[in-house]
């Protein structure tokens, strides 16, 4: 998988949907990982729940994926404007 930098709050679901289902995960299966109910991992996924930095970290984990800070400047992208966090 190659790096897909988050510049907009709503794509970290469709990146989460599909690092689970590439690794053959249910909901179910992240939830109980996480502590959570299935129901939290859904609106994590579509969404419709504002998520914490430990709670997307703790996601990371779970899912294999490398959580990468830096630098604008140092990402190589077009001026797109602050995020909507």
């Amino acid at each position: 998988m190659r790096p897909t930098p988050i510049l907009l709050p709503t794509q970290l679901g469709d990146i989460l949907r599909s690092a689970r289902l590439s690794r053959g995960l249910t909901q179910t299966d992240v939830a109980r990982q996480l502590g959570i109910s299935t129901q939290a991992v859904s609106k994590l996924e579509n969404n419709a729940a504002r998520v914490s930095f430990d709670r997307v970290h703790r996601l990371c984990q779970v899912l294999g994926l490398e959580l990468l800070l830096q630098e604008k400047s140092t990402m190589n992208l077009r001026d797109v404007g602050a995020p909507e966090w």
